[in-house]
């Protein structure tokens, strides 16, 4: 079954969200006041991919239970949905209602965290991909 995918994915979501967390508050307290709020989200997200390319590497590396790339497309979707879901709930608790989450989705920052997500979700394949040539 996909129950070691779902589980991948589930750690690689929360621990991109508990990133994400962190950043966004270096973001928005002091680089934000500071160059602006979209600039701040341009810089964040490069940093934010690049660390989760990175965990979705380890993370591949060491499950021996990914067997394919069917399991690595589930890790990635997981990941992605986990995350977003967090991020709703991180909302809702700030008073924040889904609605308003959604339309934020489609205005800068939120556009950037969107545009975001595919490079998230495809990155559990691509490395997956590059370990099964290597060890060929």
């Amino acid at each position: 079954m996909r129950g070691p995918a779902l589980r991948a994915g589930l750690r690689y979501g929360l621990e991109a969200f508990a990133l994400g967390f962190v950043l966004g508050v270096i973001r928005t307290l002091i680089v934000a006041p500071a160059l602006g709020t979209s600039i701040a989200v341009l810089i964040e997200l490069p940093l934010l991919l690049l660390a989760m390319a990175w965990r979705a590497h380890a993370i591949v590396q060491r499950s021996s239970a990914l067997a394919g790339n069917g399991d690595l497309v589930v890790m990635g979707i997981t990941g992605s949905l986990v995350l977003m879901l967090a991020e709703l709930l991180l909302g809702l608790a700030l008073g924040i209602s889904a609605e308003q989450w959604y339309d934020d989705l489609f205005h800068m920052p939120g556009v950037a965290g969107l545009a975001g997500q595919g490079p998230l979700a495809l990155f559990p394949l691509l490395v997956g991909r590059a370990k099964r040539v290597r060890a060929e």
